[in-house]
């Protein structure tokens, strides 16, 4: 945001924005050598970003009734043998760690995928029809092994968070299952302020990188047609798109060059809870097979991050703003009161900065934080009365208030995960 009495205009609306070359302008992420290709850090303010997108997607699951999980990065070889990755995902894969140096040593792999784990899981003890759907969420790290060529900032990278999700569940919960997810999706689009450009229903081709048994397709493919058809959502088909094991619905989107990519998924699998040998105790006390439905609601971290940058220039929505209430305090005098209000700030979760006279005229203080969402200047009258007197990023002024009427507010939009700032 501008200074200034008019309403500032931080991004045109025609605008193209790079996350890679804003990212590291904003100080969000960077690479190094040293570290490796494809192998981004996060620095304060795009952990606290990263942060707040993995908390918002953990708060919501756990209200839709996801139970969260944690497992290992490595698993052996024999585990993606059994899965299918080994055979038909290999050429994506890092290669096996030998364990030893005999012919026997254990090789153990850096997951490209975390169901093969919560498969395990499942089947850690006896399950009964009462407990699905069972529906296992975890945020975990996967590592794919891409080449140096297509690697770019945080949309291809080779060590990836992913938001995952497995519910196990019957024939009969499918549908519903997917549909669920379907909504879950829509409720955290919403949040971030993101519009589908259109959904894909993405189905075999003619490779042989497909798990067999076509009529485990067709059955798998029909409920997520039904799906899409019993909420009125408009999709297309992509021949060559599928997971190995079974079809999807891809939630695409595109940045404002109209590029696409997939950022959510929901995936029917009848092929993997056969390969592990899943089973339930059903209502007549014999053992069922359930139904493995995959679920993504923003994908990888980093992927769903690159688009938030782009789509809001560094304009987060307020909960997920690195900064949410920048102070600016007129002149030394109100240095201290400026650094309570931080602090008060803090007490409540928010992200405050006090950006003192040393930073500069209030003109150039305002221009420096034109990203945060609410601002605050704090003169003399302010200081004594405990008000504030706030600044939106979308140019409005308000009348001073009270600082902790201000601050609930602020809060309360936070909490809220909306877009509106006031």
């Amino acid at each position: 945001m501008a200074g200034g009495d008019s309403s500032p205009h931080l991004l045109e609306e025609t605008a193209v924005h790079d996350h890679r070359k804003l990212g590291r302008e904003l100080g969000l992420f960077d690479t190094d050598p040293l570290i490796g290709s494809g192998l981004p850090y996060w620095l304060p303010d795009g952990a606290a970003v990263r942060q707040s997108l993995e908390d918002f997607v953990r708060t919501l699951e756990r209200r839709a009734g996801y139970r969260h999980v944690y497992s290992p990065v490595l698993g052996k070889r024999e585990l993606y043998e059994i899965s299918g990755h080994w055979a038909h995902y290999r050429d994506d894969m890092f290669p096996p760690l030998e364990m030893g140096g005999d012919a026997d040593a254990e090789q153990l792999v850096l997951r490209p995928s975390l169901c093969p784990h919560h498969a395990v899981m499942f089947r850690s003890r006896s399950r009964s029809y009462r407990e699905l759907p069972l529906r296992m969420a975890e945020l975990g790290g996967m590592y794919r092994s891409e080449r140096s060529g297509v690697l770019g900032g945080l949309t291809r990278v080779r060590a990836i968070q992913l938001n995952d999700a497995h519910l196990f569940c019957t024939l009969d919960q499918v549908a519903g299952e997917a549909r669920g997810a379907l909504e879950l999706i829509a409720v955290a689009y919403r949040a971030m302020g993101i519009v589908p450009a259109r959904y894909r229903l993405s189905l075999p081709g003619g490779s042989g990188k497909y798990a067999a048994r076509p009529e485990l397709w067709e059955r798998a493919t029909a409920i997520l047609v039904r799906v899409l058809e019993e909420l009125g959502v408009e999709y297309e088909e992509g021949a060559g798109e599928a997971a190995f094991y079974g079809p999807k619905i891809d939630v695409q989107v595109a940045d404002s060059a109209g590029r696409e990519s997939t950022l959510s998924t929901v995936q029917v699998d009848f092929h993997q809870p056969e390969q592990f040998d899943l089973h339930y105790i059903g209502p007549d006390g014999a053992r069922h097979r359930p139904v493995m439905v995959h679920r993504s609601i923003v994908g990888s971290v980093e992927r769903a991050v690159a688009h938030l940058i782009e789509l809001h220039g560094g304009a987060f929505p307020a909960w997920l703003a690195p900064v949410q209430l920048a102070v600016l305090p007129l002149g030394e005098e109100q240095a201290d009161a400026a650094r309570e209000l931080a602090d008060r700030c803090r007490q409540l979760d928010l992200r405050a900065e006090v950006l003192g006279p040393e930073r500069g005229t209030l003109a150039a203080r305002v221009r420096d934080a034109r990203l945060a969402p609410y601002q605050a200047v704090l003169g003399p009258r302010e200081a004594a009365d405990g008000t504030l007197a706030v600044r939106l990023r979308d140019g409005r002024r308000l009348d001073p208030l009270p600082v902790g009427e201000v601050l609930d507010r602020i809060a309360a939009r936070v909490r809220e995960h909306t877009v509106d700032l006031w």
